[in-house]
């Protein structure tokens, strides 16, 4: 595992660090609202297109090639944003670099389950979150920051850390090529000529929609927190509480699913985050002044159901499918991650404009509650 936390700490170190900045830097180059906001649009449109495409690329190429080709994806456009902050080339750097974490993802999610028996496999996708979680909270807020204070360069020159990872990442790929016995013996289930891929979509619907449905809710949040609130201060609180419980979630969720299983707890997660979605819209309902102690509330159990529902649905996933679906399940997944992460911002966005923060944001914890029914089902 220590060669996949290296791995995944580099490349999401590259990603979380100008994910804010990267618009900005558009910005310094005279794009206006709309096309700072195209920059990480591209990069996740790049970054979905890339992930459906990972499947077929390490069945044909191998680890080794892939991971290395993602990181370099991922890490050298950063550096080469310091060449010219035109729009242009931003977004086509943006897209490249979306390809490179498209890699990312899907490859890291899917090396947990190569890697680690079954019966282990929640604690391990917890120790993988953790891995992901950890620049995405202390990178995303500090990237500005950085940018301000020291110069967009070093923002660039902190972008190429996934570089920094390949050699991480060829010793993973040396581990994942190891077929012993003992990993073998651990396929949860087997995978036999009539297992169609068709079918394994068929399986992996009901996961990829809860998980969309709670990355929807959470991509909001994490998008417009710091736009409910009259003090900026404020917003910051509320992402730094929201991304401390997100981490402690999908880290704590994973010892639960393999002592207990999964399924108990999909629906009380579910629950929980629709429950802190409603209060942070709650918080808001005066337009003059914030509920500052249900606001805060609102984002940590909105993180609660947000990070543990990461971990759970990945682990139903992978037990959803063979073995030999596993980087389909892993695609698949990260694709619901995403696509319900751009779908939040996107349609919180139009709401609220037309309406207010506290109608877009009632929306999304009503959707949550109407999926209900697939956590309570235990298959499709």
């Amino acid at each position: 595992m220590l060669p996949l936390v290296a791995t995944t700490m580099a490349g999401f170190c590259g990603y979380s660090v100008l994910l804010p900045v990267a618009p900005l830097w558009a910005r310094v180059g005279g794009a206006g609202t709309g096309g700072s906001g195209l920059v990480n649009g591209v990069l996740l449109l790049s970054t979905v297109l890339t992930q459906l495409g990972v499947p077929r690329a390490l069945r044909r190429f191998g680890w080794g090639p892939v991971l290395t080709a993602g990181m370099l994806l991922l890490g050298v456009p950063g550096a080469a944003y310091a060449a010219s902050d035109a729009l242009a080339p931003v977004l086509v750097l943006s897209a490249v670099r979306g390809a490179g974490f498209g890699v990312l993802t899907v490859t890291g999610s899917s090396a947990v389950a190569a890697l680690v028996a079954p019966e282990r496999r929640g604690e391990a996708i917890g120790v993988y979150g953790l891995a992901v979680a950890l620049p995405n909270l202390l990178l995303l807020p500090a990237g500005p920051w950085i940018a301000e204070r020291a110069g967009f360069w070093v923002v660039f020159a902190i972008s190429a850390l996934p570089v920094v990872g390949i050699p991480a990442a060829l010793r993973l790929a040396a581990d994942l090529h190891d077929t012993s016995p003992a990993r073998v013996r651990h396929a949860d289930r087997p995978s036999p000529s009539g297992d169609p891929a068709s079918a394994a979509y068929r399986h992996l619907l009901r996961p990829t929609v809860l998980l969309a449905s709670v990355t929807l809710a959470g991509g909001a949040a994490l998008t417009f927190v710091p736009q409910m609130t009259s003090g900026g201060g404020l917003g910051a609180a509320g992402l730094l509480v929201m991304g401390l419980v997100t981490a402690l979630g999908r880290w704590r969720a994973g010892p639960l699913a393999d002592r207990y299983g999964p399924q108990r707890f999909l629906w009380p997660l579910l629950l929980l985050a629709a429950a802190g979605t409603a209060l942070l819209a709650w918080s808001v309902a005066d337009v003059h002044r914030t509920e500052v102690g249900t606001f805060l509330a609102g984002a940590a159990v909105l993180g609660v159901g947000y990070g543990a529902l990461q971990n759970l649905t990945l682990v139903v996933a992978f037990a959803s499918v063979s073995r030999r679906h596993h980087h389909l399940a892993s695609a698949v997944w990260n694709v619901g991650f995403d696509g319900g992460t751009a779908l939040g911002s996107v349609a919180v966005g139009l709401i609220a404009a037309r309406t207010s923060f506290t109608a877009a944001f009632l929306a999304a914890a009503c959707l949550a509650v109407a999926v209900l029914p697939l956590a309570v089902a235990r298959r499709l």
